[in-house]
């Protein structure tokens, strides 16, 4: 269940830049736990998948799970030892651009320390640095 999107207005994109910070989705919006980025990249769908995957099991069906981000820019590449020119690549795959600042997931329903562990693993399947963040109580 890779997350891509069903139909797009132009198959190939330009690259774009992945400077500056996030000017939406910095905040909790739906759990009392979340994982934050600390740097500007692409997360593949792929990477997006193998935690949704990590976070489910540790679940167990309690507790609940928000994916804040979505992958909707297709990135392309040419096939390997082909000449300069000839137009743009095929398709290879999907990416979200997160900027810095922005939640990942959201977690609610557990405990912080369990909520902790469950990102700490998740994080590993993450190509950028990540931060635990908690919703603050007033």
């Amino acid at each position: 269940m890779l997350l891509m999107p069903r139909r797009v207005k132009y198959r190939k994109l330009q690259k774009g830049n992945k400077r500056g910070l996030a000017t939406t989705g910095y905040t909790l919006a739906f759990g009392e736990f979340g994982l934050k980025t600390m740097e500007n990249g692409w997360i593949k769908n792929s990477q997006i998948e193998a935690v949704r995957v990590v976070l489910a099991r540790q679940l167990h069906k309690g507790g609940k799970l928000w994916i804040r981000i979505f992958s909707d820019k297709s990135i392309t590449k040419k096939p390997a030892e082909v000449r300069m020119g000839k137009g743009k690549g095929d398709l290879d795959h999907w990416v979200a651009v997160v900027k810095r600042g922005k939640i990942l997931f959201e977690l609610g329903g557990i405990p912080e320390e369990y909520a902790r562990q469950c990102f700490r693993l998740a994080a590993y399947k993450l190509p950028l640095r990540t931060k635990f963040i908690t919703r603050t109580h007033k």
